[in-house]
Order: structure tokens, then sequence, then C-alpha cells
């Protein structure tokens, strides 16, 4: 990326326009936070709800002072140790500080300061803070690459910076800082454990999810998200592979395996299972998983994916929780 490449995509921002941009989890695609309708662009290209508040991506802390009141004590460590990084955190706003189309209608908006160099160069060009929602079709698997962006968004949106793929490949972790205990909204790659050593005290970790007639702090808590045109089932833990493999011995078409390598390693699988492997550790299967979703969907004739379930704790558990709405919470035992 060149410098006159880059000062373009600054001008496409701030002429209201959509670029989709590398961070370290996700691409995202954004639009100046502060044009309510260069945001209300980025809701038409994603075929995205209304009321799903967008997270507002910054290149320094100054850039946040701009529209909230304050930060806590807990606030100042969490941003110290995280920032630049892939914790986001929802702050409440000054009096009209954003559009009511950023924030979802709510008195609170989501923060997000990526390592993503590129993506604060491009921030800083514009001179204006970015909404950055994942640069996809809204509901289906988040984009780890520039090529998945071109595929759901070609002819939608001005352009798209190539930075590689991402190296951290789910989205950030969403804290809530604007109660009385901080809550995780959304898991990520910064685990409660992580937080809770830095603040000293606990915080919550059970609200990934509201009811239909509640508007949504932070994405993914409301509408289906990360689904590939094929139904995914979950291997629990518990489950026997063995059974797996005989299951889809006994039908006749294509079917998709996501699994680590001694689960792939141990099995011989029947002529139609196509076999990906999510490498050795929840790390790397949190790093793969929406690229293979993502594959299994290039190629139609899969309609059922079986994926390897994980005990939920540190980044499993960020895997887990995109991993169970990308199947609809269905599991191998419900067949």
């Amino acid at each position: 990326m060149n410098g006159n490449q880059l000062d373009t995509a600054a001008k496409i921002i701030q002429q209201g326009e959509l670029v989709a941009f590398p961070t370290e989890t996700v691409y995202g695609l954004g639009a100046d936070a502060t044009n309510e309708s260069a945001v209300k662009k980025v809701y038409q290209a994603k075929g995205r709800p209304s009321d799903n508040p967008l997270i507002v991506t910054v290149s320094s802390v100054s850039m946040v002072e701009t529209y909230v009141a304050s930060f806590s004590d807990d606030a100042k460590k969490l941003i110290k140790q995280f920032w630049p990084g892939s914790l986001t955190m929802i702050f409440k706003l000054k009096p009209h500080a954003l559009s009511k189309t950023v924030t979802g209608g709510l008195d609170t908006a989501a923060f997000r300061f990526p390592n993503n160099q590129l993506t604060l160069d491009l921030i800083t060009k514009a001179g204006v803070p970015i909404v950055g929602p994942s640069a996809n079709t809204s509901g289906k698997p988040s984009p780890t690459t520039a090529q998945h962006v071109y595929h759901d968004l070609n002819g939608k949106i001005a352009a798209i910076l190539d930075d590689g793929p991402t190296t951290v490949g789910v989205e950030s972790t969403v804290l809530d800082m604007s109660v009385d205990t901080p809550s995780i909204l959304r898991p990520g790659a910064v685990t409660k454990e992580d937080i809770e050593a830095v603040i000293q005290r606990p915080v919550m970790d059970e609200l990934h999810h509201v009811g239909m007639s509640q508007t949504p702090k932070a994405p993914g808590m409301k509408y289906k998200h990360y689904a590939p045109d094929a139904q995914v089932y979950i291997v629990d833990p518990d489950d026997n592979w063995q059974e797996v493999a005989d299951w889809i011995g006994a039908h006749q078409q294509p079917v998709g395996v996501m699994a680590f390598n001694d689960v792939i390693n141990s099995i011989d699988w029947p002529k139609n299972t196509d076999v990906i492997s999510l490498g050795d550790d929840a790390k790397s299967a949190a790093h793969d998983l929406f690229a293979e979703l993502r594959d299994f969907d290039n190629h139609k004739q899969y309609k059922i994916v079986f994926a390897q379930g994980l005990k939920p704790t540190g980044i499993a558990e960020a895997y887990m929780n995109r991993l169970n709405k990308s199947a609809g919470q269905m599991h191998f035992k419900q067949l």
C-alpha cells in the first residue's frame, strides 16, 4: 500500500463513501462515523438491521474523548493495557455526540482502537472516526481476507484496503463499561481472565444475547450471525467422532468436517467427506473458523458441516460463541 492509495482511501471516507479496512481480527467496513448518510450506506451495503449498533473505530484515545464524557479508572487501566488491540469498550456518550444511526438509538457507543497500522493511518488521514462492522453480508461468516470482502461486497463499496489475512480471525471482545459491573457482551481474544487481571475485580460474562424486542448494545447479540449456506452441526467434546463418520458413511451427499488434526488422523473417513483442519488448539481454531466456513460456502454441494466443539475457556469461548451462532445451536446428537 503506497501513500497515494492511502490518501485516496482517506478522501473516499471524507466524501461519504465506503472503504473496507483490515484489522488484526477481521476486515471492517468503514464510513465516516460523523456523517449520517455515509453510515446509512453501511447498513444498506451489508443488509444489516438498523437497530444493530455499529462499533466506532478510532486511531487515538483523544478521538474517543471527543464523544465520551469521561473514563473510569478501570477504563483507563484497560486502555493502557489493551489499546491498540482487540478489545472494544462501550461508554456513555456526551449528549448528541453521535447519530442514532450509529448507536441504534442508545446513549452509549462501542469504541475500538485496532492494532493495524494501515487502518490507523487511514483514520488519521481522514480526520474522523469510522464505523467498523465486519465487511461482509449481514449474517454470513465474517471476512478474514480482502478476497472475502470482494466476494460479498463487490459493487457495493468504493474500495478495499488489502493488508493480507488477519491474525486473530474472530471479532474483538466487546466490554460494556457503561454499567456498574463491566460486562462482556461478545467474547474475543481478550478474555475475561485477561480483563480481571488488569482491573482486579470480577467481570460479568453471561450477557451474549438479547430478546427480539430489545436493542442490542453490541453487534452479534440479537440476529443470526456467521452462518454459511450449509447447516453446521457442533460435535461436542463428549461425542464420539467415529459415530460422526458412521453417520456420514450412511448418507450419500458430500459432508464437510472441521476438526483438530488428532481427530482427523484418528478416523478412516468415508469417501464423501471433505475434511478441513482446525489446527491443533483453540487459538488456531478461532483463527481459521470463518475462513473455513466460507470455503464450504464456495462449494454449494455441501448441505451439512460437522464442526468440533470445545470447552468454552479462554479464546475457546470466543470460538464457541461464533460456532454456536453459525450452527443456530444445532448439535450432532440432535440428528
